[in-house]
């Protein structure tokens, strides 16, 4: 009789256990599913912010602006190298 008591016991205590270990994982789970829109919400405002980057540098890139820029007398001493002012550095 006590020993049917015990495995009683014992099964009981593997049952929850195994009841609580199931709900635990279920628990994380659930957390990164509600994780999951605040992600991509970051993810997309990321790429959005990265395709803004990437217009403004071709605009400033731009040869049209550069040869306008040149025209500035701010920018007047920038001039283009020519080849025998180019110096090359060898690694």
């Amino acid at each position: 009789m006590i020993q049917r008591f015990i495995y009683g016991l014992t099964c009981i205590f593997v049952a929850a256990g195994t009841l609580y270990a199931y709900i635990d994982k279920h628990n994380s789970l659930t957390a990164l599913r509600l994780a999951i829109p605040s992600l991509a919400k970051e993810v997309r405002k990321i790429h959005e912010q990265n395709i803004q980057l990437k217009y403004e540098l071709e605009q400033l890139e731009n040869p049209v602006l550069l040869m306008e820029l040149l025209k500035k007398p701010e920018y007047s001493h920038l001039k283009y190298p020519h080849l025998n002012e180019q110096i090359i550095i060898y690694k």
